[in-house]
């Protein structure tokens, strides 16, 4: 069951990144489900740590923008998200070339919603499960 309330494309979502953060991290949303959203960030000198793996807040940033992108679809006209909490269990060494994000809502409410985002490294093994919660805003 479709669950959005906007309507985007990939060029739209992606065009939202040029010039921030998700840009400079090469964070792309690859796809938007009828219940979630996907997106991939390389594992590359501006997502590792020392140690040649994923940096704990590379896959934050990633969880944030995909969760966010997503709340964002949920929300009504003339209302706006923004972020209120983030927390992320890094469960495995995400490794190069890539990692993939998925969103899906856990909860889509008039004045909050969360968001669980799970993080998988190319073989699909689990790197990070983080769960995001956003407030939604009247605009002013």
């Amino acid at each position: 069951m479709r669950i959005w309330k906007r309507t985007a494309t990939l060029a739209h979502a992606n065009a939202l990144c040029a010039g921030t953060m998700c840009d400079h991290l090469g964070i792309v949303i690859t796809e938007i489900g009828d219940d979630f959203v996907r997106g991939t960030m390389p594992v590359d000198p501006r997502t590792q740590q020392h140690m040649g793996i994923i940096h704990g807040g590379a896959s934050v940033a990633l969880a944030e923008t995909l969760g966010s992108f997503a709340s964002t679809l949920c929300c009504p006209e003339g209302f706006h998200i923004v972020g209120l909490d983030i927390n992320a269990n890094h469960l495995r060494a995400g490794q190069p070339p890539a990692v993939t994000g998925i969103a899906r809502p856990l909860h889509i409410g008039g004045s909050t919603m969360v968001w669980e985002i799970k993080i998988t490294d190319k073989d699909d093994k689990l790197v990070c499960i983080s769960r995001l919660t956003c407030a939604v805003l009247k605009n002013r």
